[in-house]
Order: C-alpha cells, then sequence, then structure tokens
C-alpha cells in the first residue's frame, strides 16, 4: 500500500509541476483529491487491509494528501498572482486622460417660465393651488356662466369621456372650486395642464398648459386688475414694459379685456416680432361676473374681485423667442441644449 501511496504522491507532484494553467491545476485537484480521485478510491479498498493495519494506512493516505494539498494550493497562489500581474499590466489606466463627462439634464423653458410666474404671484402674497385634470360639465363650463345652450361651448372643442365629464379645457374650474370651499379672500394662482381637440400646428397643441389668477375680496376694482398685471410685465419681461388693455368679452368676466405689452424685441418702436405694432397680446382678464359670484354662494354687493389667463406656451414661446410651439414637445436634446 506504501509503495502505491507513493506512487500516487509522485505523479501528482509531477503534474503539478509540470502544469501551466489555472484549469490544468483545477484538474489535477479533482483527479487525485476528489470525491472520485486516486486517493479516494485508496480509502474505499480499506475493507482489504486487515484491521490492525487500517489505522496506519489511514495516516498515510492523509500525509500524502497534505502534501499534495500544500504543493497544489502553492502553485495554483503563484499562478492567479502571475495572471493578476499580467492583467494590471495590461489593464493599466493613463491618469493624464481627460475624464469622460456626464450629461446633466436641465429644466424644460416650460418649467422656468411657470417657476418664474409662479414666483412673482407668490410675491405679491398668492397661493398656488392645483386641481383635477377630468372635470365635470358643471365646473368647466356652466358656473363659470356658459350655461347648456350658450355658443360658447361650440367654440371650445372639447374631449368628453360621458355626457356630463370632460377633460378640463381652462383652468378657471379650479377657481370655482376655491370659491366653494367659502374661505375669503381669495388670492391665488392655478397653473395646469388643459385639453382641447385641437389639430397640432405651429400653435395650437391637443395638450397644453395655462395659469389662472383670482383674487376675491371686498372693494375690489379693475385699477387692482391693471396695478397687479403691469407689475406682472414689468417683473416677467423687464422694468420698462408697459401695458394695454382693450374691451373684450368672456362669459365669466364683466368688464373683460385682453392685455398687450410692449414688444420687449423693439421696445415698442415696431419690428417683424411685433408685425409692426409695438404691442404683443399676452392674456386675457376682467372683473368677475356676479353670476359666477352667486354660484359659489359669494354675494355680489359684498365681494368682488379679478381674474386673468395665460397660455404658459404662448409666453415661453415670446420670452424665448421660438416661433414653433411643437419644439417644446418634440424632446430633440439639440433645440432643449439652447435653454
Amino acid at each position: 500500500m506504501k509503495e502505491k501511496l507513493d506512487l500516487i504522491k509522485a505523479e501528482a507532484l509531477k503534474q503539478i509541476n509540470e502544469s501551466g494553467a489555472l484549469d490544468r491545476l483545477n484538474e489535477i485537484k479533482v483527479n487525485y483529491l476528489g470525491k472520485k480521485g486516486e486517493l479516494t478510491a485508496v480509502l474505499k479498498s480499506m475493507k482489504d487491509v486487515a484491521p490492525e493495519d487500517r489505522p496506519k494506512v489511514g495516516q498515510m493516505v492523509n500525509d500524502v494528501r497534505e502534501e499534495i494539498e500544500k504543493v497544489l494550493d502553492a502553485a495554483i497562489s503563484k499562478m492567479e498572482r502571475a495572471k493578476r500581474e499580467a492583467q494590471m499590466k495590461s489593464e493599466t489606466i493613463d491618469v493624464t486622460l481627460p475624464s469622460k463627462r456626464s450629461k446633466l439634464g436641465h429644466r424644460h423653458p416650460n418649467t422656468t417660465v411657470m417657476e418664474e410666474v409662479e414666483r412673482i404671484f407668490v410675491g405679491m402674497g398668492y397661493e398656488v393651488v392645483e386641481g383635477p385634470e377630468i372635470e365635470t360639465d358643471y365646473y368647466n363650463f356652466e358656473a363659470l356662466n356658459i350655461p347648456a345652450d350658450h355658443p360658447a361651448k361650440d367654440e371650445q372643442d372639447t374631449f368628453y369621456v360621458t355626457p356630463d365629464i370632460l377633460l378640463r379645457t381652462q383652468t378657471s374650474p379650479t377657481q370655482v372650486h376655491e370659491m366653494e370651499k367659502g374661505s375669503l379672500p381669495i388670492r391665488m394662482l392655478a397653473p395646469g395642464r388643459v385639453f382641447r381637440s385641437d389639430e397640432v400646428d405651429a400653435t395650437h397643441s391637443p395638450s397644453f398648459h395655462q395659469i389662472e389668477g383670482l383674487v376675491i375680496d371686498k372693494n375690489i376694482t379693475f385699477a387692482d386688475l391693471k396695478g397687479t398685471l403691469a407689475e406682472f410685465a414689468k417683473e416677467l419681461f423687464g422694468e420698462d414694459t408697459k401695458v394695454k388693455f382693450r374691451p373684450h368679452h368672456f362669459n365669466f368676466t364683466e368688464p373683460s379685456a385682453e392685455m398687450d405689452v410692449t414688444c420687449f424685441k423693439c421696445g415698442g418702436s415696431g419690428c417683424r416680432f411685433c408685425k409692426g405694432t409695438g404691442w404683443i397680446e399676452i392674456l386675457g382678464c376682467g372683473m368677475v361676473h356676479p353670476n359666477v359670484l352667486k354660484m359659489s354662494h359669494i354675494d355680489p354687493e359684498e365681494y368682488s374681485g379679478f381674474a386673468f389667463g395665460v397660455g404658459l406656451e404662448r409666453i415661453t414661446l415670446l420670452k424665448y423667442e421660438i416661433d414653433d410651439m411643437r419644439l417644446l414637445y418634440e424632446n430633440d436634446v439639440r433645440f432643449l441644449k439652447q435653454f
């Protein structure tokens, strides 16, 4: 048995010394020390050894195993170290090379302008309020003095979910929700997404954003409206900006007006941007109609107020001199990175 173990040991050490790859060393380990290896086979043949000799033979097998393991582990460690050193030489990093810059995003032009408008009105004491994008016909039309048979409903191409449920065409319903709470006075700004069944072109989209404001208090007059919007225009477009109000008609305000601002491109002298007029139309506004106050359970004899609404995309296009609204939604990085 001793001669057999010596032969196994000698052959194993020879193969280890001649091995030139880690895979080969692992193979040798399995062949000699594995469950079906040479030394395991010797232990299984112990039944043929005389009982009094079994402890001695078992000790010899263990001694051979330990010696093979020792040499094998040393060979594996040496080969792994050499492999790691070769890998480090081949993967050397040149720290003098310029690094790869991470591409960081930034706010969308719409978001930048919306935050600026909110900042201006919050500075005047307004509260920013959000409302549902899915509304009832009552809040979107009737509570704003647009009854079922009113022709104004035909002027707005509306997305209806059911005959009474629709995607809001304006953020004005948010104002009604706030008035119905009965907490007066009110100074609120309602920005949000609205929907109209429009064809997509340079100035229209089926989904866009509006920013509407509402003030309800005692002794509010048109002078308060003019002063507020004049200050807003100066903050947004520059200190030298002037405003002009033209009579108009909106169902939920009376009297109503549209507001123009002096062209911030030419300063009001006339240019291609303002089509030679020196003025740019920017928003609609007016005093809250008494019927709207009554439907929200506010006494128009005691309270009055004003409201205004501006398209977010419109002032974004004007502020950044963009000539096509579709550019805001195409997510073209070449366009967006300019802002």
